[in-house]
């Protein structure tokens, strides 16, 4: 799994998106180390600088902690952490906005709960 760099989103963003999603893979588990400031910058042309801020996000956040002399390593919890943060921002981003517009075209709970199953199935079927 690779970060994904966009000119919409700074750089550090990026890498600190890219660690969550490696999280929540369960590419790094809890209580494992992630790769080291220099290992991600020399691996993916960064500044230091750069990877540093990115990776401080998620130790500001909790879901990454500092071993003096060792490097950092996942928190305990912070999958479900993440998991939780990113469910309530689905909620947030896609649900609420769906219900809004399902409102409008006059699509009741039940027309709407239909549509969603549909699109489980035709995303199973790619």
């Amino acid at each position: 799994m690779q970060p994904t760099f966009s000119s919409q989103k700074p750089l550090f963003q990026s890498i600190a998106e890219w660690l969550e999603d490696a999280i929540l893979a369960d590419i790094y588990k809890e209580g494992e180390q992630v790769p080291s400031i220099t290992e991600i910058s020399m691996q993916y042309n960064l500044n230091p600088a750069t990877a540093l801020k990115g990776v401080n996000i998620l130790v500001d956040n909790g879901l990454l902690y500092k071993k003096r002399g060792m490097g950092m390593f996942v928190s305990e919890g912070a999958r479900t952490q993440l998991m939780e943060r990113r469910q309530e921002q689905f909620y947030a981003d896609y649900i609420r906005p769906m219900a809004h517009e399902a409102r409008r075209l006059q699509i009741n709970s039940k027309d709407l709960q239909t549509m969603i199953e549909r699109g489980f199935s035709d995303d199973n079927t790619n």
